[in-house]
C-alpha cells in the first residue's frame, strides 16, 4: 500500500511540475503573441501609409495612351 501511494504522489508531483511548466510558457506564448500583433498592426500600418503615397506618386505621373 505504501508503494501505491508513494507512486500516486511522485505522479502527482509531476503533474503539478508539468502544470508549472506550461502555465510559464503558455504566460510567455500570451506575451509573445501580444507582441507579435502589436507589431504586425504597425507594419499593417505602415503599408497602408506607403500604399497612399505610392498612389499619390501613380496620380502624378501624365497618362500614356496608345496614342503619339
Amino acid at each position: 500500500m505504501d508503494a501505491e501511494l508513494n507512486r500516486l504522489e511522485a505522479q502527482l508531483e509531476q503533474l503539478i511540475s508539468m502544470y508549472a511548466a506550461l502555465r510559464d510558457e503558455n504566460r510567455s506564448l500570451r506575451g509573445q503573441l501580444s507582441r507579435t500583433e502589436a507589431e504586425n498592426r504597425q507594419l499593417a500600418g505602415k503599408i497602408g501609409l506607403a500604399a497612399e503615397k505610392l498612389e499619390t506618386v501613380l496620380s502624378r505621373l501624365p497618362q500614356q495612351g496608345g496614342e503619339q
